[in-house]
């Protein structure tokens, strides 16, 4: 079981960020915000797959001031992505957003950050401070070199520039492309402070090898009760950040949803269970959200016990299979129609 560190509760528009709360999923749209039509849609495509938070890039005022006519059209919190100008900021935060993801230190005098703050703390939302190992300061890389102390001493000291203007409400992220060095600087961040953290391996590469660093980095820090947000950082279409997130979390029973069960080939078995794991896999996508769980097995060596601890299963044979439920045979099948008599079991079982 895991037990999560004990964090502050802070608000994004109306979900609720630290302490006992869900752990949210982030994402970030790869459209122009200006285009608003295209940014609305795939937002929409982006809460449908599970996000419950998402990040807009806010480069000019142009943007800014889009958030506001976005925001009317979807229905999850939306976040401005901002950079060194903190009229940006404060464009975002009149235009409706409901968060912003801002480092402090880098948009100029303390005036500058009172007025972000003066207005973040009128409409109630957030600032996540975001430190990557990419952007650590001349002097902390002589002072510390790409280290997690480093890391965690820069993040700190955007945070105590808030403080300092008795504004409270964040949350903190501390992220590298290098896997140990993000488990590292979060690990040590954890100790330092107890507001929420977000999460994440920054520029994880491609869709395969991001999947990969991802899992292992957040996967670790959330089996150690490290984290309140996570954003899966993928060179892919956005919403395959979502599905990561999602089968990050199932794989540490975070969140309840579809499983599918299914072995390895090897050389004892009769079977395509590669194709047929596919199959399954394709045509359960409407069953992402139901708490069951699937075996694809290829043999009789692993298939009756896996396929017992399942809800629904199917075990292959030589040209035919065994479809299972709950631990118990219902029938023999040949291969051609395992798939599609798993699927109707399925159908007849769990109401979509």
């Amino acid at each position: 079981m895991i037990i999560r560190k004990k964090t502050r509760v802070i608000k994004v528009g109306n979900i609720s960020i630290g302490g006992d709360n869900p752990i949210s999923i982030q994402s970030m749209t790869n459209t122009k915000t200006i285009d608003i039509v295209k940014t609305v849609q795939q937002i929409k495509v982006l809460a449908i797959t599970g996000c419950d938070i998402v990040r807009v890039a806010v480069p000019d005022m142009e943007s800014a001031k889009a958030i506001s006519q976005i925001k009317q059209q979807i229905s999850i919190p939306i976040i401005a992505d901002i950079h060194f100008d903190y009229k940006l900021a404060v464009a975002s935060i009149m235009a409706g957003a409901d968060g912003l993801r801002l480092n402090p230190g880098n948009i100029g005098s303390t005036q500058n950050v009172l007025e972000v703050v003066a207005a973040a703390r009128e409409k109630e939302i957030p600032i996540r401070i975001g430190v990557n190992s990419g952007s650590l300061s001349k002097e902390k890389l002589i002072k510390y070199g790409l280290s997690p102390e480093g890391i965690v001493e820069s993040a700190l000291e955007h945070v105590a520039i808030l403080e300092k203007a008795n504004y409270h409400e964040m949350k903190i992220s501390v992220k590298a492309s290098s896997v140990p060095l993000t488990i590292e600087s979060y690990q040590l961040l954890s100790t330092k402070v107890d507001y929420p953290l977000h999460l994440g391996v920054t520029e994880a590469g491609t869709e395969f090898t991001g999947t990969i660093k991802s899992s292992i980095g957040i996967g670790s820090l959330l089996a150690q009760g490290i984290g309140d947000t996570v954003r899966v950082s993928l060179t892919a279409d956005p919403i395959r950040e979502v599905a990561v997130a999602k089968e990050i979390f199932k794989a540490l029973h975070i969140r309840k949803g579809l499983e599918i069960i299914s072995c390895p080939t090897c050389g004892r078995t009769d079977i395509d269970v590669i194709s047929l794991a596919e199959k399954v896999e394709q045509a359960l996508d409407k069953y992402a959200d139901k708490d069951i769980t699937i075996a694809v097995m290829g043999c009789a060596v692993n298939g009756p016990g896996e396929a017992r601890e399942a809800d629904f299963g199917i075990a292959g044979g030589q040209k035919e299979g065994l479809l299972f439920q709950k631990g118990k045979i219902l029938r023999k099948v040949r291969e051609e129609e395992l798939v599609p008599q798993l699927l109707k079991l399925i159908e007849e079982n769990v109401k979509i």
